[in-house]
């Protein structure tokens, strides 16, 4: 569920390309997903379906920010067509403005919170004490190998990925698949809000 390139895996990859607190924004992730599976394994998928106005509000801040995100990849785009400079005006940033983008792409994405506490929270809430607690260990360990490999993986390829023209094709290609997840998650808000 975690490998399909969302909003938080292109900020992981983005962050390893630029190689800024890189291993800062997996250890972000990986905690979320820490507390998120495990609040959703132990209880707390039943308390997120049982409150949609909250996972409205989440929606509708994760489509606002997706949209300005994949503005800034646009604009990064433009800027790589008229200036060979590597640097993104998302990406430039301190250890304090990189972790509060990883918490926003992580916290205000809605299929984080049916992914992990809801779906793992269902397959993981059938199981006996003991075996959710293998089943959350898993989990995690599976979540731990893929945002530290993710990182690394693009911090080793930064070399060849930094080059004007692939930042540029990567920056579109990020920026087409925010606006995707945006427009998705917009559908399926409407639809919920006209079953409502």
């Amino acid at each position: 569920m975690i490998i399909p390139i969302g909003a938080q895996n292109a900020y992981v990859i983005n962050q390893g390309i630029s190689r800024e607190h890189h291993m800062t924004t997996a250890s972000i992730c990986f905690i979320c997903d820490i507390i998120l599976i495990s609040s959703g394994i132990f209880g707390g998928g039943a308390l997120l379906a049982s409150y949609p106005l909250l996972l409205n509000t989440i929606t509708l801040a994760g489509i606002a920010f997706l949209s300005v995100y994949a503005w800034q990849f646009i604009q990064s785009a433009r800027q790589h067509n008229q200036d060979v400079s590597m640097a993104t005006p998302t990406m430039s940033r301190g250890r304090r403005a990189v972790i509060i983008g990883a918490l926003a792409v992580t916290l205000l994405n809605p299929h984080v919170y049916l992914d992990t506490v809801v779906v793992l929270g269902a397959i993981g809430g059938q199981f006996a004490f003991d075996e959710r607690v293998a089943f959350t260990v898993g989990a995690l360990m599976g979540s731990c190998l893929w945002f530290y490999g993710l990182s690394a993986g693009a911090a080793r390829l930064s070399p060849w990925l930094s080059t004007p023209s692939i930042r540029r094709l990567l920056d579109l290609l990020m920026a087409s698949m925010m606006l995707f997840v945006a427009g998705k998650l917009a559908l399926g808000l409407y639809a919920r809000l006209l079953a409502g």
